[in-house]
């Protein structure tokens, strides 16, 4: 994820327009599959939503397609001697046995793939040390940790990687801007979503072990953010430009999510020094604000650009951007915006509710997604999907929820060994299920959604 991009690009074939849908057949044969995969890819609707009523059920949903193959990324041995080992609070119980094992690996990932506490995003390419640093690795570790009360874990990760990765006095970094991420492309939703995971962990976990260390360095980090709100108040619409995505970092500019996450950020950040009996170097009244002023100039501009019509399904992810895709598989900049962007200003719950649905309804309806799993052009890419899933769960969209869900855990892990590429192909196509690499945050989405389900 240095120089090159996290994932290779493909270009897409095939033509523009939806078809009936035909239920595929349990037997797959290796001269269909091919011709069922390129219908799929034509697709506009979820074709699962066809072959399935009412709720949701995982043991429908696993004998739907073929299962993906492929070899682990760690040995079985020693992920079955970490499962072993975990201790969580509470008991790992959702009432389905494949899904309370799909949890049990995502955690048992994490000592796996993590270099004691230092941090590595995925195996293969993605063990470079140039992804180490990628700020959603450790987002995603320490929600799944303190979610499942492994707090002293997560605290000594969080430590690690506040105490490393955020720059002071020009280190790591010489000449970094103080309160900046050690990585190469971090987008401004990463930093607001740094900010929410100090929140929660001190919310599960306390302050032991972490925070007296981290205060000053996430101070630094807000304080950043801060100034980047002051300098855009100096346009007219108010809104921070940026990088949205470490593969896109020089697609510089004004995205929603990245605006709607930093609101959420700043506002997290006041609730942590509150619960902290912390004082901030910007006082919380004037931080308040300014999440306020630019919530309201982020409304403001989607507004703008999505008007209320209902054949105007499409929302761009940056402001001002003249794109109108048939389809959200349609090129490289539809794919990043369903398959990262939509989803994180799903999750930073600035939308009203009314239009939260709608962005749903469109990524359905646009070609967004097969099973649940979220489309990336000619593959699925699901380390993203828990910002969905979250937010379809706070939508109350039970049945979207499960879907999306049993889809990850039954089509975006291999069988057998459950371990979670970062993409995947379609179910049965004849190359294989390997798409790119594993990596940690796409193993860890049953993790982080099963809390939800989960009896306790």
């Amino acid at each position: 994820m240095n120089k090159i991009s996290r994932r290779r690009f493909i270009k897409q074939t095939g033509t523009i327009s939806t078809i009936a849908f035909f239920p595929p057949s349990l037997s797959f044969s290796a001269n269909n599959d091919a011709c069922q995969i390129d219908r799929w890819l034509t697709m506009m609707k979820d074709p699962v939503y066809d072959m399935i009523k009412g709720k949701p059920d995982l043991d429908q949903i696993l004998g739907l397609f073929p299962r993906p193959q492929g070899e682990p990324a760690f040995d079985p041995n020693e992920i079955q001697g970490n499962i072993r080992n975990l201790k969580t609070f509470p008991a790992i119980d959702t009432g389905h046995p494949y899904m309370d094992l799909s949890i049990k690996v995502g955690l048992a990932h994490i000592d796996a793939t993590f270099e004691r506490n230092h941090p590595k995003y995925g195996v293969g390419f993605y063990a470079g040390v140039a992804h180490d640093g990628f700020p959603p690795t450790i987002i995603a570790t320490i929600d799944a940790l303190s979610a499942w009360g492994m707090n002293k874990r997560a605290s000594e990760l969080f430590h690690y990687w506040i105490t490393k990765f955020i720059n002071q006095n020009g280190w790591p970094i010489h000449g970094a801007a103080d309160g900046t991420i050690h990585y190469y492309g971090p987008s401004l939703v990463e930093y607001g979503q740094i900010l929410h995971t100090a929140a929660i962990l001190y919310k599960r976990a306390g302050k032991e072990g972490w925070w007296d260390d981290c205060f000053p360095k996430i101070n630094l980090l807000a304080e950043y953010v801060l100034q980047l709100h002051s300098k855009a108040l100096k346009d007219e619409d108010g809104l921070i430009a940026g990088v949205p995505e470490a593969d896109t970092r020089s697609d510089l500019g004004k995205y929603f999510h990245n605006n709607a996450w930093i609101v959420k950020g700043l506002i997290q950040w006041v609730n942590l020094c509150q619960m902290a009996k912390a004082i901030p170097t910007t006082t919380f009244d004037t931080i308040l604000k300014a999440a306020d002023r630019l919530k309201e100039d982020t409304l403001t501009a989607i507004n703008k650009t999505w008007p209320s019509k209902k054949d105007a399904w499409w929302l761009p992810a940056l402001y001002g951007n003249k794109l109108n895709p048939e389809r959200l598989t349609d090129g490289r900049e539809a794919s990043y915006t369903n398959y990262r962007y939509w989803l994180e200003l799903l999750s930073s719950d600035i939308l009203p509710t009314d239009m939260a649905n709608r962005l749903v309804d469109a990524r359905l309806n646009g070609g967004g997604q097969f099973c649940g799993m979220t489309r990336f052009m000619t593959s699925l890419d699901d380390w993203p999907l828990y910002d969905y899933l979250y937010s379809l769960w706070k939508l109350g969209r039970e049945n979207d929820f499960l879907l999306s869900l049993y889809g990850h855990v039954s089509y975006h892990q291999c069988e057998g060994h459950l371990t979670a590429y970062e993409q995947f192909n379609f179910p049965g196509d004849p190359k294989g299920s390997k798409k790119a690499d594993y990596c940690l945050p796409s193993q860890l989405v049953a993790a982080r959604a099963g809390r939800l389900i989960n009896k306790l």
